[in-house]
């Protein structure tokens, strides 16, 4: 069954009259007689009665009108609904991100809401093994994580920017003045880092042991946020992206090594629609990035 079969249904009922709807339609008499028998043969019934050139609606016909009516009509209101959706006048985003993405993610959030108010957002924050658990549960429309090693062939990967990783120290601290450490100098210090869902602890515990340190890791916090209040006292230190940094209270003072960069990088899933919204979400990120960068 197609939309113009009952397209042309629809019109000959209307106008009792093959000949009329035929002209109506701008096509042949033969081809809309055609498509509505084989109409007919695939409901196997009977919509018209023909009278020599009248036509009368069965008892199917006038119950099938009503339904194909109520079909077209929501074809119709479906059509105009991806029109919107490609105007950017509804739809929905949900988006995946990291803590440490968090300064940079809502000036682009921010800048999307008010250009696009009719877009619907919802944001979710995670570590990046849930968030990519997630993502490959088609729960994402993207996320933005840190991303090291190997690349999955169904996941498309856009590099937004590189992160320098960091000592947060409080300013109250003797090491505030510092302007680098080295790794050696930061396993030696009281360290309070993230849980080991979180892809940066596991950053560094590789790079400690790729030098054989042991750090002094006296806390691990599956709370970003407490993690800074209890930096903020001044008796332990934290290792995080300087992306992330953005309290008063305390500095990021850069550890030295050519490996203490990462990239941050929006994955999708690859086979995916990428929706008009998610485009424009990209640029957003992609213009603050590079300004930061």
């Amino acid at each position: 069954m197609e939309l113009r079969q009952l397209k042309y249904f629809l019109k000959a009922k209307e106008l009792s009259n093959f000949t009329k709807a035929a002209k109506f339609l701008n096509i042949s008499q033969s081809t809309l007689s055609q498509q509505i028998k084989q109409l007919e043969i695939e409901l196997n019934v009977p919509l018209f009665n023909r009278i020599g050139k009248r036509i009368l609606l069965t008892e199917a016909g006038n119950m099938f009108s009503e339904y194909a009516l109520e079909s077209l009509k929501k074809a119709n209101e479906g059509l105009l609904l991806l029109k919107d959706l490609n105007n950017l006048t509804t739809g929905k985003l949900i988006i995946g991100v990291v803590y440490s993405m968090r300064i940079i993610f809502a000036k682009a959030l921010t800048e999307f809401a008010v250009q696009y108010p009719n877009i619907k957002i919802q944001v979710v924050f995670g570590t990046t093994k849930d968030l990519l658990e997630k993502l490959n549960s088609h729960l994402f429309d993207f996320v933005l994580t840190f991303h090291e090693g190997p690349k999955y062939s169904h996941l498309k990967y856009q590099k937004l920017l590189s992160s320098n990783m960091v000592l947060v120290t409080s300013k109250k601290s003797t090491l505030v003045n510092k302007k680098s450490i080295f790794l050696e100098e930061v396993a030696q210090l009281p360290l309070a880092l993230p849980f080991s869902g979180y892809s940066t602890i596991q950053f560094f515990v590789d790079s400690f042991n790729q030098k054989d340190l042991k750090p002094n890791i006296c806390m691990e916090i599956n709370d970003i946020p407490t993690l800074f209040e209890i930096v903020k006292t001044g008796h332990w230190h934290t290792i995080l992206s300087d992306t992330s940094v953005n309290d008063f209270q305390v500095v990021g003072i850069p550890i030295e090594g050519k490996t203490m960069k990462r990239n941050i990088m929006i994955i999708s899933l690859k086979e995916a629609y990428e929706k008009k919204a998610v485009k424009k979400f990209y640029e957003l990120l992609m213009g603050i990035s590079q300004y930061k960068q």
